[in-house]
């Protein structure tokens, strides 16, 4: 069954997000010096019309049925008479997603209190580089098509049943506004890390005798900026940005202490490119020591973001204890 984008949008990220190939957590699709945009195939979205029905209702979406998609797609329908979106802007976005075979709606938030929001920032343009390509071309008020294949029908073996085909994924977005996105959150200096400690707004870890970390998270909110203390400092080299480590790691959601994973108790250090991993390890590790324990606590921003838990990452501020092992 297709999930409603987030309503709607996390299906977006779902179909067009592409997996880093690691098991660690905080694997994370860095942003490269270049970035390839993929084909729209928007002819696949040519019978795609949309007819507005004005503020709070849904529009009318029309196309040719079964709408057969057989590659990610995306169509400018109808330009805005806004201003143009531009790179680095926070663009509010409506979205209604239809039965391709039907035409049926299957979800949408026009008629909400609230759509969603797309940072168009580097990270977002590594990861979705045609989404990214299409919104900037776009103006506000535009409506924008966006589809993706089904799935084939595959046949069972002698213990399990044939799976059932699944149509043409199709949405339309509508671009709001467009802002400038707030600034990103920044690594907090030790000064400021140290007033937040004092203060109490920070999480307590304690070590066992094995060196395996516990959390304790206060009841405030989380800080907006990356906050690095220091547990254990260690005697090897200063590792930097573009360093590749093996570390042991344990990590907590901010909201609810909640722990969603640890390399700790699996025995087993991970290792991984600083460059690959979500930024609030590339900027907390970076210039710490081989044998040290950190304790990061990450703003969402520097984490998985808004999209998390489409992505089935853990959402939110996030907390982490990491033992450098060594680098490579």
């Amino acid at each position: 069954m297709r999930r409603l984008l987030a309503l709607l949008l996390p299906l977006l990220l779902l179909v067009t997000a592409c997996s880093s190939g690691s098991s660690d957590p905080a694997a994370s699709d860095a942003p490269g010096s270049s970035v390839s945009v993929p084909p729209a195939n928007a002819e696949a979205l040519a019978s795609v019309k949309v007819d507005d029905q004005g503020k709070g209702k849904a529009p009318k979406v029309t196309f040719d049925k079964p709408l057969a998609i057989k590659a990610e797609s995306m169509r400018i329908v109808t330009d805005g008479d806004g201003a143009q979106v531009a790179g680095g802007q926070a663009v509010a976005i409506r979205e209604i997603a239809l039965d391709t075979t039907s035409g049926e709606t299957v979800g949408e938030n026009f008629t909400k209190d609230a759509g969603g929001t797309l940072e168009l920032n580097d990270s977002f343009k590594t990861q979705f580089p045609l989404v990214y390509e299409t919104f900037t071309n776009a103006k506000v008020g535009a409506y924008i098509s966006y589809g993706t294949p089904g799935k084939a029908a595959v046949a069972g073996s002698t213990e399990a049943p044939a799976q059932d085909a699944q149509p043409s994924n199709l949405s339309v977005f509508q671009v709001v506004s467009a802002k400038e996105a707030p600034p990103a959150p920044k690594l907090m200096s030790a000064d400021e890390t140290a007033e937040l400690e004092k203060a109490g707004k920070l999480p307590v870890a304690k070590l066992d005798a094995k060196g395996v970390p516990s959390i304790t998270i206060p009841k405030n909110d989380a800080p907006a900026h990356l906050a690095v203390q220091v547990l254990t400092e260690g005697t090897g080299d200063e590792v930097t940005a573009n360093d590749t480590i093996s570390a042991l790691y344990t990590g907590w959601t901010w909201s609810d202490s909640k722990q969603f994973d640890s390399a700790y108790e699996r025995g087993e250090a991970a290792t991984f490119g600083l460059q690959g991993v979500i930024p609030g390890w590339t900027m907390g590790l970076a210039g710490q020591k081989v044998g040290s324990t950190v304790l990061l606590t990450i703003p969402s921003a520097l984490a998985y973001g808004d999209q998390a838990a489409a992505q089935g990452k853990p959402e939110g501020p996030l907390v982490f204890v990491v033992k450098i092992e060594s680098k490579k």
